[in-house]
């Protein structure tokens, strides 16, 4: 396991982590969150494969 010492907004650690996903580049941390699990679910299988802008567009397009 890798950790990354951080500040992390109080508002991001109170979410449950069911409904959250995180992705990370050699730059960015990204957490995505989700009004349901089966949602956080259907965005991590839609996602596979795709860069961070993509994944940006399908979640404003489908959950934002």
């Amino acid at each position: 396991m890798i950790c990354i010492k951080t500040e992390i907004p109080k508002e991001i650690c109170e979410i449950d982590d069911e409904l959250k996903a995180i992705y990370h580049s050699h730059d960015t941390v990204c957490i995505w969150v989700f009004k349901s699990r089966e949602d956080g679910n259907n965005f991590m299988n839609d996602t596979v494969g795709m860069k961070k802008e993509e994944r940006e567009k399908h979640y404003s397009d489908n959950y934002g």
